[in-house]
């Protein structure tokens, strides 16, 4: 049974023994997200193997990115955080081969994986059962689980404790159940958050932005945007890792978080 994938999206649809794909990717028909401009166009994970692999690199100690080269979809890449306790994958991509199961396996495995927001869902059930690993999303946006599987957590609240002190954060913002987690052994103990893009790391990684929808260009309101700043106060984190390779704020991050915000509101309300 053929597995369809959005290639626009990367989003990995429910097994139909026989069946044709489905119609339309409802999460590239939301505002947020956009079909292609070739139309509503699908792949496998076979065919996908075919011309492209994934970089494994570390980020710092106990941190590993994981990236498909040459991008495909959206072009982000998850991020393997190690604890005593088990690693957990954040976020996740649509590629998943041997040589990827043997790289992970090598650094401990995954004890669970949690992801931000339904465009980083992917291939989330392949991976799940490749490592037996629960799979961790907030309940706010259950509707966007296009590959219904048990191994599924739905979570519900502001937080939610994992293991080794590792905790979700609900944001709301680009979706409502938008998440960012927080890894307090990051940055060399001083703590990192790593936000998807709820938290967007701007070009020049001094600053973060906000959006509804980033390729729509539809901002997000100023209540919106004080709801994530809020979120996020209470932690302690000077680092934050955003979506995509290099889209770090190395230093100073709680500072910028404030900063941005302040930037994004003074933008919106001054015209």
């Amino acid at each position: 049974m053929e597995a369809y994938i959005c290639e626009t999206c990367g989003t990995q649809y429910a097994q139909r023994a026989g069946e044709q794909p489905p119609a339309n990717c409802p999460i590239c028909d939301d505002e947020r997200q956009y079909v292609g401009w070739k139309g509503q166009r699908w792949t496998t994970l076979e065919a996908l193997g075919r011309d492209r692999h994934n970089r494994v690199q570390s980020e710092e100690p106990n941190l590993t990115g994981i990236g498909t080269e040459p991008a495909f979809a959206i072009g982000q890449r998850a991020l393997l955080v190690q604890t005593p306790a088990g690693n957990l994958l954040w976020d996740c991509i649509t590629l998943l081969d041997s040589a990827t199961i043997g790289a992970v396996r090598a650094l401990g495995g995954l004890r669970a994986i949690a992801i931000s927001h339904p465009h980083y869902y992917s291939s989330m059930v392949t991976w799940s059962q490749a490592f037996d690993a629960p799979i961790y999303l907030h309940a706010a946006d259950r509707q966007w689980v296009m590959r219904p599987d048990p191994a599924i957590v739905f979570w519900e609240g502001e937080d939610q404790r994992l293991w080794s002190d590792l905790t979700l954060i609900q944001c709301g913002g680009h979706f409502p159940g938008g998440t960012v987690l927080h890894w307090p052994a990051g940055a060399e103990g001083l703590g990192a958050l790593l936000t998807g893009d709820t938290l967007m790391v701007a070009s020049d990684r001094r600053y973060v932005s906000f959006m509804y929808s980033f390729p729509n260009y539809i901002p997000l309101s100023a209540a919106a945007v004080k709801r994530i700043v809020a979120a996020v106060e209470p932690w302690p984190f000077d680092r934050i890792y955003g979506a995509w390779w290099d889209r770090v704020v190395a230093v100073g991050a709680k500072a910028a978080v404030a900063r941005s915000a302040e930037r994004y509101l003074a933008a919106i309300q001054a015209h």
